[in-house]
Parts: structure tokens; C-alpha cells; sequence
């Protein structure tokens, strides 16, 4: 009987270790996407004339393919953001073998 326990324990084992080697190799890693098309949003002409600066943080989702498919604004001045958010509409990034998630950082000085 002891030598059955030994085994069992010895299979879990084995069993553990090859389901944590797998999970760690199926993590969808946020990897660096290399963007195609990231043209620089436009300074308010507004802004412009009140000499506002700011910092716009947007998290956006890319799909395998490329496109920007949902964006997710983390602040900002509501002048810079809406620039930010037209000028992501013509982003395009490289595609990748999943869908990731990242954080862009936008200034605008006048």
C-alpha cells in the first residue's frame, strides 16, 4: 500500500509541474506591439489659445489583427482627450497571436 502512495504522490507531482509549465506557456503575456500607423494627436486650438498642458492616459485593447478595439480613458483634460481619442482611430499596430492590453501616455505642451 505504502508503495501506491508513493506513486500516486510521485504522478500529482508530475501532474502539477506539467499543468504549471503549461499555464505559464498559455499566458496571453502582454507583449510589446509594434505600431504600424501612430499618427500624433492634434493640439486643441483651444488649448492652444488658453496655453493648457496636459497628460492624457488611455488604456486601449488591440485585436490579433491590428486595430485599436476599445479604448478606456484614465484621465485627462477633456479638450486633450477628445483629440486623443480621433486621432486612435487611425491607429494601426502589427499583428500578434492575441488580443493585449496596454496604457499610452499622451502630453501636450503649448
Amino acid at each position: 500500500m505504502y508503495k501506491k502512495a508513493k506513486a500516486a504522490r510521485r504522478a500529482a507531482r508530475g501532474f502539477l509541474a506539467l499543468a504549471l509549465v503549461l499555464a505559464a506557456v498559455n499566458l496571453p503575456a502582454q507583449e510589446t506591439r509594434k505600431a504600424i500607423s501612430n499618427p500624433v494627436p492634434r493640439y486643441p486650438d483651444l488649448a492652444r489659445s488658453l496655453r493648457l498642458a496636459g497628460v492624457v492616459k488611455v488604456q486601449i485593447v488591440i485585436a490579433p489583427d491590428g486595430k485599436i478595439t476599445s479604448t478606456k480613458v484614465l484621465g485627462g483634460h477633456p479638450l486633450f482627450v477628445s483629440s486623443v481619442e480621433d486621432t486612435l482611430k487611425n491607429w494601426k499596430y502589427a499583428p500578434a497571436g492575441v488580443e493585449t492590453t496596454t496604457e499610452l501616455t499622451f502630453n501636450f505642451h503649448p
